[in-house]
């Protein structure tokens, strides 16, 4: 089986109309996103290498030096599957975008490193 890279996505919009909702919609919202989220590890914890984090603030490092930056990238996780196709399905209807303000999951293979001569 090959290693796939999910990245959840999401932006500060999705973020603010999240923290617009009122306290108790929100907090009713996140424990059934979590409840969910959890089935959905259960579900595939068969193919889930590493469960993954959320992610905080990003620093870039460059020829020029290091600098803060933002990007959409909001959390990570490691699935093994036989093909791209497959594991991307694993995402579908995920609770990062059907239930949290998430926009997206994106899934890419992890390649194997070249072969030193």
């Amino acid at each position: 089986m090959k290693k796939f890279l999910a990245i959840y996505i999401g932006t500060p919009a999705a973020l603010e109309s999240w923290k617009s909702l009122p306290a108790a919609e929100r907090e009713a919202k996140e424990k059934q996103g979590m409840q969910a989220w959890m089935d959905w590890g259960e579900r595939n914890a068969a193919v889930i290498v590493d469960t993954g984090n959320p992610l905080g603030k990003t620093k870039r490092i460059a020829r020029d030096g290091i600098s803060d930056i933002h990007n959409a990238m909001t959390g990570y996780t490691i699935v093994q599957a036989d093909s791209h196709e497959a594991a991307a399905k694993l995402f579908e209807d995920h609770p990062h975008f059907t239930l949290f303000p998430g926009d997206s999951v994106e899934v890419m293979e992890c390649l194997p490193l070249p072969k030193q001569p």
